[in-house]
């Protein structure tokens, strides 16, 4: 069976969605809770990179500590904006899901089915 591994929110439907078509494809995955274990900045760093998303497209800005910690700002560094998303994970969007075939945030869950 392939390691597939999703950064997974259980309150958040994309990330449910994801999951469920992981599971349909008949792989049971590494869930990680990043909420409550966020990656090191190296490893969301190179998620970032891998997936071929920005550090800003990788953002929730939705949230309100985007708001509160003033992240809108345009000239914030990517390492700011690391350090707010480590800082405050629920910032980082999700899922991200990860395999042999690579990196995907998977926005719409579907996505997930290119790397699967």
């Amino acid at each position: 069976m392939a390691h597939v591994e999703i950064w997974h929110r259980p309150t958040c439907s994309n990330s449910r969605g994801a999951l469920e078509l992981i599971r349909e494809a008949g792989i049971e995955p590494v869930i990680v809770d990043y909420i409550q274990h966020p990656p090191s900045k190296a490893q969301l760093r190179k998620a970032i990179t891998s997936a071929g998303l920005s550090v800003r497209e990788a953002m929730r800005n939705k949230e309100p500590e985007y708001a509160e910690q003033g992240l809108g700002d345009s000239t914030l560094s990517d390492d700011a904006l690391l350090d707010a998303m480590l800082a405050t994970p629920k910032l980082i969007n999700r899922p991200f899901v990860f395999t042999a075939k690579g990196v995907r945030l998977c926005r719409p869950p579907e996505r997930v089915l290119e790397i699967l």
